[in-house]
């Protein structure tokens, strides 16, 4: 077969999804081991029945697939509505123009190639061939920067706390919406159809966009704002504590905040997933977070502390849990890439903001004694 993207109209093609499935997720990423067929080693869920499959093929092998969810196809269960908090707009749009894009997977070997952008293609040009409004998904918050500069837009007053997935980021893109996704710039303005004074731009989502959520960028909003709700936190720690931003003046520290967000969280809320391979540092503005290994707690943190921190400096997979252990949990989530190009772009940044983090961890020791 081709290179190309296409649509799994097969069992045999929909079942060598599955077991790809099976291969990153069960195997690679230690998740949905309780629901996966390790018999067959396959990956398969109820809501593949109703929704449509892609696959992507490099050198006559399936090295990529998506899940489309359509609710034309009747595929928008109270599970799924519940999952993303789609209430809100399924008030005002039918749920003949929603699309829910889920289980985007490349082998390991295609990763940093074309083949996720030539998915992503696929499915915008379904999008426009149906002329749906909404395109719904997520995210894990090290990747958000990643999906903001594609079109996507945080709206829900709250994440989806997965038990096997973690902690993810509803994401919404307004499909005719030309304008927002050319001025960002997105290599999805490549492929999307401008239909000018035809566009379709649901009323509801500028209000539901701009509404408080769970989740504030500092792509999305002046940095000077963004810094400001920053430090009115972490002022409020006491005098004698470290601050991450000790030694740093505004702009040094507004360098440091660069692709970064500020989560808000509920009390169960699993922040961090032992495993995960993401490296993002984080730091706790409000509330109270647990670090736990199983059922042992290993650490209590409070607010100006950093967390994660293991897996930014080893480079390691997370090695414990953390759990928001209080309603109103905020943390600041520091980009894991951002934080490397600053130790090269700006040693001197750099170095007072890793000088911060040892003391702080010292501390965190010396208090624990």
């Amino acid at each position: 077969m081709r290179d190309g993207v296409y649509p799994a109209s097969t069992d045999a093609q929909r079942n060598a999804i599955f077991r790809q499935r099976y291969e990153i997720y069960v195997e690679e990423m230690g998740r949905y081991g309780d629901i996966a067929d390790h018999s067959n080693r396959w990956l398969v869920e109820d809501v593949d029945e109703v929704s449509r499959l892609f696959y992507a093929v490099r050198d006559g092998q399936l090295v990529g697939s998506i899940r489309l969810t359509l609710g034309l196809d009747g595929g928008l269960s109270d599970a799924l509505i519940d999952k993303y908090s789609l209430g809100p707009f399924l008030d005002e749009v039918s749920a003949d123009r929603l699309i829910v894009g889920e289980r985007f997977m490349v082998d390991p070997a295609y990763r940093g190639s074309d083949v996720l952008f030539e998915m992503f293609t696929t499915y915008v040009r379904l999008v426009n061939e149906l002329r749906i409004e909404l395109m719904i998904g997520d995210c894990e918050p090290h990747l958000l920067n990643v999906y903001q500069a594609l079109g996507f837009r945080p709206y829900a007053e709250r994440n989806i706390n997965s038990p096997d997935a973690g902690y993810l980021i509803p994401l919404v893109v307004v499909a005719e919406d030309f304008d927002y996704v050319e001025a960002l710039r997105s290599p999805l303005s490549e492929v999307m159809t401008d239909f000018g004074a035809d566009r379709r731009i649901p009323a509801c989502v500028a209000r539901l966009v701009d509404l408080p959520s769970g989740v504030t960028s500092e792509r999305l909003v002046d940095i000077g704002t963004y810094w400001g709700e920053v430090y009115r936190s972490l002022e409020e720690v006491e005098a004698h504590r470290v601050s991450l931003f000790d030694g740093l003046d505004d702009e040094q520290a507004q360098l440091c905040l660069r692709k970064s967000t500020i989560i808000g969280c509920m009390m169960g809320d699993r922040i961090l997933k032992k495993g995960n391979t993401a490296q993002n540092l984080y730091v706790l503005l409000d509330g109270v977070v647990e670090v736990r290994d199983g059922d042992e707690l290993l650490a209590v943190i409070t607010p100006g502390e950093v967390f994660g921190e293991m897996a930014f400096l080893l480079a390691r997979p997370r090695s414990a849990d953390v759990y928001a252990a209080i309603d109103g949990t905020r943390v600041l989530s520091l980009s894991e890439s951002s934080l490397h190009g600053l130790i090269i772009d700006e040693s001197l940044v750099a170095a007072k903001l890793l000088l911060n983090i040892s003391r702080m961890l010292c501390w965190r020791l010396a208090k624990s004694e």
